[in-house]
């Protein structure tokens, strides 16, 4: 590879950390209202790990990016990295990387980084579709990329999550224009031809961002275990959808 090539790519994964700093710094300064009574910022705790998959794996242009919502508890929350299950980001992934405390931890809900026993069934889904079809990262990174769309962790009194599409009108307005612009600027770094909502939510912020920048929008359903369709054969299922939208191949 030349130097200037060398040089392009290197910009690609700088330009996705800086706007992962700005996101997360700007973040930072909304508060929320209860029930939310803990926020957890992974991109603020867990900034090492996910600045290695950054680094590593966005270095170039994708063909396809895939959106998710927010980070789910034994997820990206725990490890840093979106969708984030611990065995597919130490054992796939093979990325290692210091997780610190956050400032305000819920009692019920520790962070202990990739030494958490829990399994995020979302992440442990949609990773192993990926490595089912690509086997390796390399591979499946040469033309996909996967992102949040917002990064923070919302948690009620009681130890429960809340997701970002149940906040107060308000609270999702300041904390959406945030996260549109991040989006925004990924995909502008990026480049894709495709922006794929795993999930309702992250479809419908795509559609938003998609009005100021050039993609198609893709759909798929969302791995999680609180969806019947998603407990009858999730893989195969994504795996149709991305076909018959032309995303990828049979």
């Amino acid at each position: 590879m030349t130097k200037p090539a060398a040089a392009k790519l290197s910009a690609l994964s700088e330009g996705l950390i800086t706007a992962a700093r700005e996101l997360a710094a700007r973040v930072d300064r909304l508060r929320f209202a209860e029930p939310v009574t803990h926020l957890y910022n992974p991109l603020d705790y867990a900034w090492a790990p996910h600045e290695q998959y950054l680094r590593r794996f966005g270095h170039a242009r994708k063909r396809v990016v895939f959106l998710g919502m927010n980070p789910g508890p034994f997820g990206m929350t725990q490890t840093g990295i979106p969708f984030g299950e611990v065995a597919v980001v130490r054992d796939w992934l093979q990325i290692s990387a210091p997780v610190r405390q956050p400032a305000n931890a819920h009692p019920k809900r520790p962070i202990q980084g990739l030494a958490c026993p829990r399994s995020e069934v979302s992440g442990r889904r949609l990773w192993g579709l990926f490595a089912e079809r690509y086997t390796t990262p390399d591979a499946f990174f040469a033309d996909h990329f996967v992102v949040n769309y917002c990064p923070l962790v919302f948690c009620e009194a009681g130890g429960k999550n809340r997701t970002p599409d149940k906040l107060p009108p308000e609270e999702q307005a300041r904390l959406f224009a945030a996260c549109d612009e991040h989006l925004r600027r990924v995909v502008e770094i990026l480049q894709p031809e495709w922006l794929v909502g795993v999930g309702g939510f992250a479809y419908e912020r795509g559609e938003v961002v998609a009005e100021q920048v050039t993609v198609k929008l893709g759909r798929i359903l969302h791995p999680s275990p609180a969806s019947p369709a998603a407990n009858r054969g999730w893989s195969a299922a994504a795996t149709k959808q991305l076909i018959e939208q032309g995303i990828w191949s049979a």
